[in-house]
């Protein structure tokens, strides 16, 4: 397994990292959840993504036990997880938001839940407008100063309330934020390429990529249509099936599974190596509901060398994205 510098911070993440959105309590059972984890584990992967929100607090539960379990050492691996939409449901203004309440309230949670000491790294799942951004800086150097958390970074947040965040912390000095975690895959380039691409050169961005498979469809599962093994049939999953299953993407799918065919790798891996190429990218997370679509997308980092610059090229008339710099 290859690891990279997470921006320009010092820790080396994998880079291929393993998530448990949408998976973990509640889409598979703990014994395959254990399974993934110790396979995600015994092929080098040393970070693993949660959330508060995801399953409601449930997967850091079942993650937590499952490392408790496993007993790796907690030097050998880095843990996160992400603080904002609190538990989900109806809840209280002082249960959600990045507010200094919930931020506090929410990391010691999520310690207990993760069976851990700390945090490695720690997200604002999302920005939030109605607490002051200086309230939310201090409360993460608070944490980091306490032995919480050791990064703290953002997810899904604009270059400019990035930045906010890093004018607050150097008018303070107070530790800004490492990383960022945004949606990125072949079909959702413009954040990652074009509204950080001054942050990167500047304060410095590491990225813990998610969605690399743009929720399966970059797996080629869609080309033939709607198979029935698939957790956009979820009830509550109306909203990611809408933004993911447009025939003008999938068409592009079914010319990039050629490709990949030629290639002699699957949908899946060219998907992973393409986000892999991308320099600004610390760690592709991937997810899984089987010991089998893991295994084979682990097996991307074998593929780097075949997308040469002509194959990228040829990538690139196929997506047909690219986004529009600025010209200065």
């Amino acid at each position: 397994m290859e690891y990279k510098r997470l921006g320009k911070s010092g820790l080396q993440l994998s880079r291929l990292s393993f998530g448990s959105w949408l998976t973990f309590g509640k889409q598979i059972g703990n014994n395959i959840a254990e399974d993934l984890m110790k396979m995600a584990y015994d092929s080098g992967v040393n970070f693993f993504d949660n959330a508060e929100i995801y399953a409601r607090g449930k997967s850091e539960e079942v993650m937590g036990d499952i490392l408790k379990k496993m007993g790796w050492r907690r030097d050998s691996y880095a843990l996160s997880s992400k603080v904002f939409f609190g538990l989900g449901g109806d809840l209280g203004p002082t249960q959600k938001g990045l507010n200094r309440k919930h931020v506090t309230e929410a990391c010691h949670q999520a310690l207990e839940r993760l069976n851990t000491d700390y945090l490695d790294l720690f997200f604002c799942h999302r920005p939030d407008k109605e607490t002051p951004i200086e309230e939310t800086v201090w409360t993460m150097h608070n944490l980091i100063q306490q032995g919480k958390i050791l990064y703290w970074g953002t997810s899904e947040w604009s270059a400019q309330e990035i930045m906010e965040a890093h004018m607050v912390a150097k008018q303070y000095n107070l530790i800004g934020p490492t990383m960022e975690q945004p949606q990125y895959n072949m079909l959702a380039r413009d954040r990652v390429e074009k509204e950080y691409s001054q942050i990167y050169k500047t304060v410095g961005l590491g990225t813990t990529i998610w969605s690399p498979l743009a929720s399966g469809l970059l797996t080629g599962k869609y080309n033939e249509g709607m198979p029935k093994d698939t957790r956009l049939n979820i009830d509550g999953m109306e909203w990611l099936k809408d933004a993911t299953l447009r025939e003008e993407s999938i068409e592009k799918v079914r010319k990039l599974t050629s490709l990949a065919n030629d290639l002699g790798m699957s949908m899946a891996c060219l998907a992973i190596n393409w986000c892999l190429k991308n320099d600004n990218v610390s760690t592709v997370i991937l997810g899984a509901s089987k010991l089998s679509q893991l295994e084979e997308n682990l097996k991307a980092t074998e593929f780097t060398d075949r997308l040469t610059s002509g194959i990228m090229e040829e990538i690139e008339k196929i997506l047909d994205n690219r986004p529009e710099m600025p010209a200065f």
